[in-house]
């Protein structure tokens, strides 16, 4: 029979929840600190900010026009002329043969206007204000009121035209010229353009209730859509450097009716616009003109590019705000990573490359593909990128520097601090799996420390101990080793992992040296009341072992096995046997100059087949014979009998000498070449 488990309350997954995330940013708390993390919390804020509104921040936004701008030359779509538009111009030299410069002549725009409407166009639009009082104004008036041409006259006023700074007297002409025109296919059109602060015109201007539609949204009506659009302009470029987008020509063309009819097939069925161009009058800079340094154009033409993406259907799709917000924390998510990331320099660089290249091309490719990216905070994207990888890479690394302190700290515990210092700078020096390396190995043991612990107390006991450890591992740092482990008062050394150095048989041979005096130091300065201490025994031996990593998935240790580690251990318990403080192997002390040593024949350890030749540094109490001993050891060796005794008479001479008295007794039971067997460990 199935029982089914109660479902979790809201409560129970809420407490699921506390518990996997409260631990998670208590760590980051700890690890980075309250102050830290409170700095970078608020700059990752701030990134996500800039990186969300650079377009109304003041200084940025300069730059994600300019950004804009080259997106949008670049999307521009090569175009040949025109045919569906005409712009017709009051041009410079209009304005030397009417002799009349402000306000323009009105009966030039009279007669043209005639001729125009003969020619059947589609619809024609004026983009002159007529706001002062002319002596050809009745002329006009007359005129367009005889058009059959849709026509749309320009229309402002002061509230949503606050740029042209209309005096009263001119809205007051404004108003009484449009009542005088009765012609219901005369009718006023807004030509409101709202350029940016740097005169670009980027955007469909903003229609308001109270201005008739704008002169595109007049000349086609139908295109609903466009009456409340907002989005950028698609302006065209033409196919050829010299081209044009549109067809433009003067007004004169069309002021007297034997030219005029000779334009006939560039007006039948077109839309006309008529304005002017003008050098400094009514001109405006667009995203392609302001990139290349080319002269603004007329507004009448602006009003023309309006008309022809109007025309075309062009509506560049909007941006969500959504996307805009997701986008903002992703690129500070991926800066915030990125920053984290443990990557080799270059493929770091490769990866800020990518990053760097996907926010610059992606959006050239969106505006290429319909989106508006006039919205899009691209500088602000690499900003906060920016931003979010500097404060997560300057918080990572203050939290990595302290615990480089620390690892480094504890490394020096256990290597030489230039080991350590190798090993963090490059940890691949530091082999993860196991290998065979040569190592120079030593041992210690403290003399009767274990029976010496049962009779003081464990305060004491712990106090001595820990004294005579690091008195130890001081030793073995200041020479370079590697501290392998403490086992009770005894300490295990290597020499030649994790790295390496050429005098490691020197530096092993005087830290075995060292350690002997600071044990035989240690003896004399325990304190008042606690039974003597015995002497500090050390073995040295070199042969292979393999160094690693060894343990299980919870818990690994980095040391050495093998039969070297073996060796110096069976020559630390040697000397208890040889009545000797230090022995070391002849493998250890071959390469040794720094360090004089005295043979003391050759033994066989307990466990081990193969005997070892072993040798004692030379102390102050043996200093005298070495030398001799030397000597007499080599020629015993190479056969010489009597060489045996004259050690024998040696050891008779140095009666407090009670290693050399151990060697000749051994010496009397072994042959050249051959070795005395130890019993005991």
């Amino acid at each position: 029979m199935a029982i089914e488990e109660p479902a979790a309350t809201d409560e129970e997954r809420q407490e699921l929840v506390d518990r996997h995330w409260v631990p998670w940013t208590v760590r980051i708390w700890s690890a980075v600190g309250p102050l830290r993390f409170i700095a970078c919390v608020t700059l990752l804020f701030i990134a996500v900010l800039i990186a969300r509104f650079s377009w109304t921040m003041p200084g940025v936004e300069e730059i994600e026009r300019v950004l804009y701008d080259l997106r949008a030359t670049y999307a521009m779509p090569l175009a040949e002329e025109d045919e569906r538009i005409t712009i017709v111009t009051y041009e410079e030299d209009t304005l030397l043969n009417t002799g009349i410069r402000s306000p323009l002549d009105r009966a030039i725009l009279a007669r043209g206007l005639t001729a125009l409407d003969a020619m059947e166009p589609r619809a024609i639009a004026i983009d002159i204000l007529i706001d002062q009082e002319t002596a050809n104004d009745e002329q006009l008036v007359a005129a367009l009121n005889a058009m059959r041409t849709p026509t749309y006259l320009a229309f402002v006023t002061p509230e949503f035209n606050p740029n042209l700074q209309l005096q009263p007297r001119q809205v007051d002409f404004i108003d009484d010229f449009h009542r005088r025109i009765t012609n219901p296919l005369v009718r006023p059109t807004s030509v409101k353009l709202e350029a940016d602060s740097d005169n670009v015109v980027r955007s469909w201007p903003e229609q308001p209730e109270g201005l008739p539609p704008l002169m595109a949204n007049s000349l086609a009506p139908g295109h609903e859509a466009f009456r409340s659009h907002r989005g950028s302009m698609t302006y065209r470029r033409p196919t050829f450097q010299d081209g044009a987008v549109f067809t433009k020509l003067p007004i004169d063309f069309f002021g007297e009716p034997e030219e005029a009819s000779f334009m006939a097939d560039f007006v039948r069925g077109r839309y006309i616009l008529i304005g002017t161009d003008i050098p400094d009058v009514d001109r405006f800079e667009t995203p392609r003109t302001r990139l290349r340094g080319d002269p603004p154009i007329a507004g009448v033409e602006v009003h023309a590019h309006l008309l022809s993406q109007m025309l075309d259907g062009t509506m560049l799709r909007a941006v969500p705000r959504w996307a805009l917000w997701a986008t903002a924390f992703l690129v500070v998510l991926a800066g915030a990573l990125t920053s984290l990331s443990d990557l080799r320099l270059w493929k770091l660089g490769l990866l800020i490359i990518l990053q760097a290249a996907f926010l610059v091309f992606v959006p050239f490719a969106l505006h290429r593909a319909g989106t508006d990216t006039q919205t899009l905070p691209v500088f602000g994207w690499g900003a906060g990128w920016m931003i979010a990888f500097t404060a997560v890479g300057a918080a990572a690394r203050s939290v990595g520097a302290e615990k480089r302190q620390y690892v480094q700290g504890a490394l020096n515990k256990y290597l030489p601090s230039d080991v350590a210092t190798q090993i963090l700078a490059d940890p691949n020096r530091l082999s993860l799996t196991g290998e065979k390396r040569e190592l120079y190995v030593i041992f210690t043991d403290l003399e009767g420390f274990t029976k010496l612990s049962h009779a003081i107390e464990p305060e004491m006991v712990a106090t001595l101990l820990n004294r005579y450890l690091d008195l130890m591992s001081e030793a073995v740092l200041d020479h370079g080793g590697t501290i392998d482990k403490f086992v009770g008062d005894a300490v295990v050394a290597f020499w030649g992992a994790p790295i390496s150095r050429p005098d490691d048989a020197e530096r092993a041979a005087q830290c075995a040296v060292a350690m002997w005096r600071i044990g035989e130091e240690f003896r004399q300065s325990v304190p008042d009341g606690v039974p003597p201490v015995g002497r500090t025994r050390v073995g040295l031996h070199k042969g292979e072992a393999i160094v690693g990593n060894f343990g299980g998935e919870e818990r690994i240790q980095y040391t050495a096995l093998g039969d070297a580690m073996n060796t110096a251990a069976r020559l630390e318990g040697a000397n208890k046997w040889l009545e000797t403080v230090a022995l070391a192997s002849g493998e250890a002390v071959e390469e040794v100059k720094t360090v004089n040593f005295r043979p003391l024949g050759r033994v066989t350890l307990s466990g081990r087949s193969t005997p070892v030749e072993i040798h004692e540094p030379v102390l102050e109490i043996t200093a005298g014979s070495a030398s001799l001993l030397q000597s007499l050891w080599r020629k015993f060796e190479q056969g010489d009998l009597k060489a045996r005794d004259e050690i024998v008479a040696l050891a008779g001479q140095n009666p407090g000498d009670a290693a050399l008295q151990n060697f000749a007794s051994r010496l009397k039971e072994t042959e050249p070449g051959g070795s005395y067997v130890l019993q005991g460990k």
